[in-house]
C-alpha cells in the first residue's frame, strides 16, 4: 500500500478535503495518513481537530505551530517552527505523497519540508489569484514545489502551466466545495434555527470577514465600516463566522464579540459552525457578505448574492451573483440595496457557477493512484516553457 498524507490546518480546509480523505481512507491500495496543525489545535479557534476525530478518522500526527500572536513576527516564527516539525514528522511517517490545499502559511512550511525531504506533493487550487493577500505569493510558491496540481477552473490550469509546470501533471477538476454542497444532506431551515438557536427573518446575512494583508486601509478600519453599514439597515439579522489566524484576525474577532454583545437580539457569532451548518446557513440567508473565498466559490451554487468587500479576493474568477465593492461605508450600503432588490434577485435565477458541477474527489484520487501505484513520479521536474513551445 502507498501512503498518502493529507495535511490540514483549518476547519474550512478540512471540510473541503473531507471527500478526498474519505475516498483515500476507503481505498484498498492506499493508506491514509492525517496531520492536523495550525488552528485545529487552538482552543481559541475551537479545537477543531476534534471534528476530524468525531468523523471517525485517526490523526497520525499533530503539529503545534500556532503561537499566541498574529503579528508578522509571530507568523514568521510559526512558519519556522512548522518547517522543523514537519520534517521530523515526515521522517516518522515516511509518506509516498503529501496532499495540501490552498495557500496558508502553515502549508508553505509543510511543502517546503516535503521538498527538502524529496517527498512529492499534490496541491489543490494553484493558479488562483488573490491580489490583496500575501497568500498570492505563497500559493504560487507552493505550486513550484509541488508535483501534481488540481485546479478549480481551466484558466487556473493554464496559469499553473504558465508557471512552468508540465500539462501532463496539471488537472482541472473544479471546486471541491461544490461537491460538498451536492452530496451533503443539508439541514432544513427549522433544523438549522434549532441547532444554532437563531431565528431567520425577512433579511438575514451571513458575514465572514478575514484580515487584509496587503491593502492600504487596516482590517480594523474596513470591518468597522461594515459594522456601521449593517447598523443602518433595518430589520437585518446577522450570522458572523469569525476570522482565521492571520495577521489582525484577533482584532476582527474582538470587534465581532463586542458587536454581538450589544446586539444580541439580531446577531450571533461562531468560531466554527462546522461544514454542515455553514453550508445550510448559506442556503437560507439572503446575502453572503465579507471577503471570504466561500462567497466567491460556493455561494453562487445557491443562487444568492455575495457582497465582496475590498481586494482580498481580487483576481478570482467570479459568477454574476458577486457584487464587488470598496470598504467605504456608503458603498457597502449601496451594494446591500442592490443585493436586496427584486431586479437583482430575478437575475440570479440563471446564474451559473464557473467552478464546476461538483464531480471532483473521484478525479483527484484517480490521478493520485495512477501516479503513486505505477511509480510514475519523477521529482526532477523540468521547466515547461510555454513561449518556446
Amino acid at each position: 500500500m502507498k501512503k498518502v498524507c493529507i495535511i490540514t490546518g483549518t476547519r474550512a480546509e478540512y471540510g473541503l478535503l473531507r471527500p478526498v480523505i474519505e475516498k483515500i481512507n476507503n481505498d484498498e491500495n492506499l493508506q491514509l495518513q492525517l496531520i492536523a496543525t495550525g488552528m485545529h489545535l487552538s482552543p481559541e479557534f475551537g479545537l477543531t481537530y476534534q471534528d476530524i476525530e468525531k468523523d471517525g478518522y485517526k490523526i497520525d500526527e499533530t503539529i503545534e505551530i500556532l503561537l499566541s500572536s498574529d503579528t508578522p513576527v509571530g507568523i514568521s516564527k510559526s512558519m519556522g517552527l512548522g518547517m522543523i516539525s514537519f520534517s521530523e514528522v515526515y521522517e516518522r511517517l515516511k509518506p509516498d505523497m503529501i496532499m495540501v490545499l490552498g495557500d496558508r502559511y502553515e502549508m508553505f512550511s509543510a511543502v517546503s519540508a516535503a521538498m527538502i525531504g524529496r517527498i512529492p506533493v499534490g496541491h489543490l487550487y494553484g493558479g488562483e489569484a488573490t491580489e490583496g493577500l500575501i497568500d498570492e505569493a505563497i500559493r504560487h510558491s507552493i505550486t513550484k514545489m509541488s508535483y501534481l496540481h488540481f485546479t478549480s477552473t481551466e484558466r487556473y490550469r493554464k496559469r499553473v502551466i504558465q508557471l512552468g509546470e508540465h500539462p501532463n501533471r496539471v488537472f482541472n477538476v473544479g471546486a471541491i466545495g461544490i461537491e460538498n454542497i451536492k452530496n451533503i444532506h443539508l439541514l432544513t431551515k427549522e433544523e438549522l434555527e434549532k441547532s444554532i438557536d437563531f431565528k431567520f427573518e425577512e433579511k438575514t446575512a451571513l458575514v465572514t470577514f478575514h484580515p487584509v494583508t496587503l491593502e492600504k486601509s487596516s482590517s480594523k478600519e474596513q470591518f468597522k465600516n461594515l459594522l456601521e453599514a449593517i447598523d443602518e439597515i433595518s430589520n437585518l439579522k446577522i450570522i458572523f463566522t469569525k476570522a482565521n489566524a492571520d495577521t489582525d484576525g484577533r482584532v476582527i474577532n474582538q470587534m465581532i464579540d463586542e458587536y454581538v454583545q450589544k446586539n444580541k437580539d439580531k446577531s450571533i457569532a461562531f468560531v466554527s459552525m462546522g461544514q454542515l451548518r455553514y453550508l445550510s446557513a448559506m442556503k437560507y440567508v439572503d446575502v453572503v457578505v465579507g471577503n471570504s473565498s466561500s462567497g466567491i466559490v460556493e455561494t453562487p451554487t445557491f443562487k444568492i448574492p455575495t457582497i465582496n468587500i475590498g481586494d482580498r479576493q481580487k483576481g478570482r474568477i467570479q459568477a454574476e451573483s458577486i457584487i464587488n465593492c470598496t470598504s467605504d461605508k456608503s458603498q457597502i450600503l449601496k451594494k446591500f440595496k442592490k443585493a436586496f432588490s427584486s431586479e437583482f434577485k430575478d437575475q440570479l435565477k440563471n446564474v451559473k457557477n464557473p467552478y464546476g458541477e461538483g464531480i471532483v474527489s473521484d478525479k483527484i484520487v484517480y490521478e493520485i493512484k495512477r501516479q503513486v501505484l505505477n511509480n510514475l513520479i519523477d521529482i526532477k521536474k523540468s521547466f515547461y516553457d510555454t513561449e518556446v513551445r
